[in-house]
């Protein structure tokens, strides 16, 4: 057989190995790192490859950037459907980024204007002795009033009769989810600070600050190859080969296999990924045609059913002729799966019977967020189980050197993820993942 070693390619060889390291590991590879996912710990990620001077390109499932992080503007006027407060502003990412942009942020405080008000399937109640509680049931999640144990929400109370409907308040609409399936261990490392609100939405913070980076919308990944040198990442685009992959997809969609591993991800990674769950927190967006029903700006309305779940109805924010209904755990689920007509009908139900039949004479028009129906999300944001909470850890940890998972499933703060959950937290775990990257 004629030997296919020639000349060219001898002297080819030997040209690629005069070359320097880096560029010769860019020959090796298409880029980089791969990106999975623009929303914010993706546009976090593509910030810090930037500066760095990693080349990059990232892949997003969806049509926009964002993820979670998204402002409807489908009603005429905007609301945040995912993420809203800049939590503990004193250090959030964002906060710094809204500067640069010019963007205008408020302290929540500020529009504290309207009326709190309570209801029990649609008729006022009294809950002065709930409020009276919830002091003593925040402590039972502060560390620094004492270990906080690795159980669940209800356990946590269990010797307090009087602060377990508060705590299945509290895990609905902090968490998204029932009380019995949350650590308060995880909870309780949560960072506390100031926090400020987007006017103009968080959701069109981020599509301004992730303007101006390349992205292939429309574009799911569905398997990673990190059986040879590097990573292969495939999706309808093609393949990519790269030093690395960062993955920001959440952890709902990666706990239902939409990306495929091979080999199969280790061990630790998957102890990681069973012990972290997905809430159900819902927004749905209802426009009126400008009568307010005599309420103030800025006001609340919490209705309750009994032993089922709640839904808090923010109306009219920054004046907009919206009101804003949030709800979680499996009450959310059950509203979800009627579908979106029946959830908008749901709602509309019980805002009636707070303020009577002139609630569907002024009703326009509706837009359902459910993001725990949502295929690129699978829930609101991710939460430890019961004895779980070393699950984020266990994530965090880098696969072989070339894979990342980051996002807020992820973020961590002060060795304790205090920033889990939050977009900003989001942020600095991608900022992280794509800073530990050697090229």
């Amino acid at each position: 057989m004629k030997s296919s070693v020639t000349r060219r390619s001898i002297v080819a060889a030997g040209a690629m190995l005069a070359l320097p390291r880096a560029l010769r590991a860019q020959a090796l590879f298409d880029t980089d790192v791969v990106i999975v996912g623009a929303g914010a710990a993706g546009l976090g990620a593509a910030r810090a490859c930037v500066r760095d001077g990693k080349r990059f390109v990232m892949l997003e499932a969806r049509d926009r950037i964002g993820g979670r992080v998204f402002t409807d503007a489908s009603l005429g006027a905007p609301y945040d459907a995912g993420a809203y407060y800049i939590h503990w502003a004193e250090r959030n990412p964002w906060r710094p980024i809204a500067s640069e942009l010019g963007v205008a942020l408020r302290d929540d405080r500020t529009i504290a204007s309207g009326v709190w008000l309570s209801f029990e399937n649609g008729r006022p109640v009294d809950r002065s002795s709930r409020r009276r509680n919830f002091g003593d049931l925040s402590r039972r999640f502060d560390p620094d009033e004492g270990e906080v144990p690795d159980v669940s929400f209800i356990q946590r109370v269990a010797d307090a009769p009087e602060l377990v409907q508060g705590a299945r308040g509290l895990a609905r609409m902090a968490v998204g989810e029932e009380p019995e399936r949350v650590s308060a261990l995880d909870y309780a490392r949560l960072w506390e600070g100031d926090d400020l609100i987007a006017p103009e939405g968080y959701g069109a913070l981020a599509q301004r600050f992730g303007a101006g980076f390349p992205v292939k919308l429309s574009t799911p990944v569905t398997h990673i190859r990190w059986d040879g040198r590097g990573v292969v990442v495939e999706s309808p685009a093609g393949r990519l080969s790269a030093r690395a992959v960062i993955v920001t997809v959440p952890v709902g969609v990666l706990a239902a296999g939409a990306v495929r591993f091979t080999p199969e991800l280790p061990a630790l990674t998957q102890e990681g990924l069973g012990g972290l769950a997905m809430g159900a927190l819902t927004k749905i967006g209802l426009r009126f045609d400008g009568n307010r029903f005599g309420l103030p700006v800025n006001s609340n309305l919490w209705d309750e059913i009994p032993g089922v779940g709640g839904v808090n109805f923010e109306c009219w924010p920054f004046d907009r002729n919206l009101i804003v209904a949030l709800f979680g755990g499996d009450f959310a689920r059950s509203v979800l799966a009627q579908g979106e007509r029946a959830a908008v009908e749901t709602m509309l139900d019980r805002l009636t019977a707070i303020l009577g039949p002139q609630v569907r004479a002024a009703f326009k028009g509706a837009s359902v967020n459910g993001w725990a129906t949502d295929p690129f999300s699978m829930g609101c944001y991710s939460h430890a189980l019961p004895g779980q909470a070393g699950a984020r850890a266990k994530l965090a940890q880098p696969v072989g050197e070339r894979i990342w998972f980051a996002g807020e499933a992820t973020a961590v703060g002060d060795g304790e993820f205090g920033a889990a959950m939050t977009a900003g937290g989001a942020f600095l775990a991608g900022e992280a993942a794509a800073r530990a990257v050697r090229i």
